[in-house]
């Protein structure tokens, strides 16, 4: 399984086409989380991915563990972020055990890749402290872009998986309705569902555009409060 995991770490290099949609979201999502955070609480991350989130919340945070289970995208990781604090285990999700509990859980764009994302919910319902809190993230199938290109006849399905979802090893997209249900199955509740990156054209069209970073900023302020047209979700939630 390690090989199966190791052979789309190439997608998560700068080099890939859709670097300019990570760079944008995944350097958000992590100030939304660490809004209402503080330093002195225990974080658990669940995937290293393209490293951005692990090194900001690393910043943060005085105690900060991530896994992983791939050995190329952690080698990958330690060699772009040498100077990171996190503390990172080689594992996967639904066999790590730890006496441990955390005060927030994060699961940045990590459901779409799992078999079977209520068990990995579920299982980590039991690392979250009393009072804790859960942040999901997962790529949106009915963003704004896909909606125009289903108007314009170019799209057929939206939670058809593209070539990009391919390249990087995912098995599904969601909606805000269906991410919702999945963390409530799980015996959580949703305290809080926002936007992630309000992306209004295709990743070449925006590219060509050449945005201030301002614009594209303000893609993601506004999206805060359309999640179901926005490239991204992310949800907040407490154990029952």
């Amino acid at each position: 399984m390690m090989n199966e995991l190791d052979q789309y770490n190439s997608a998560y290099e700068t080099s890939f086409a859709y670097e300019f949609d990570n760079n944008i979201m995944l350097k958000w999502y992590p100030e939304r989380v660490m809004q209402g955070a503080k330093p002195d609480q225990t974080l658990l991350e669940l995937g290293i991915g393209h490293g951005y989130s692990s090194q900001r919340f690393s910043e943060f945070f005085a105690s900060h563990d991530v896994i992983d289970g791939s050995p190329a995208v952690i080698e990958r990781f330690r060699a772009a972020f040498p100077d990171c604090k996190a503390i990172v285990h080689q594992a996967y999700f639904e066999e790590f055990a730890s006496d441990t509990q955390y005060d927030l859980i994060v699961m940045g764009f990590v459901l779409e890749h799992v078999e079977d994302p209520g068990l990995i919910l579920r299982h980590f319902r039991k690392f979250l402290k009393p009072g804790g809190k859960c942040f999901v993230a997962v790529p949106n199938g009915e963003t704004l872009h896909r909606r125009f290109g289903r108007a314009a006849n170019l799209l057929s399905d939206y939670f058809a998986l593209t070539a990009a979802d391919l390249a990087l090893g995912h098995r599904r997209v969601y909606s805000a309705d269906s991410l919702r249900a999945e963390v409530e199955s799980a015996g959580y509740v949703v305290e809080r569902s926002e936007g992630i990156f309000l992306k209004p054209l295709t990743t070449s069209q925006l590219v060509s555009l050449n945005l201030d970073e301002k614009i594209t900023r303000a893609m993601c302020e506004v999206g805060i409060d359309y999640p179901e047209l926005c490239a991204g979700l992310l949800v907040e939630a407490s154990v029952l």
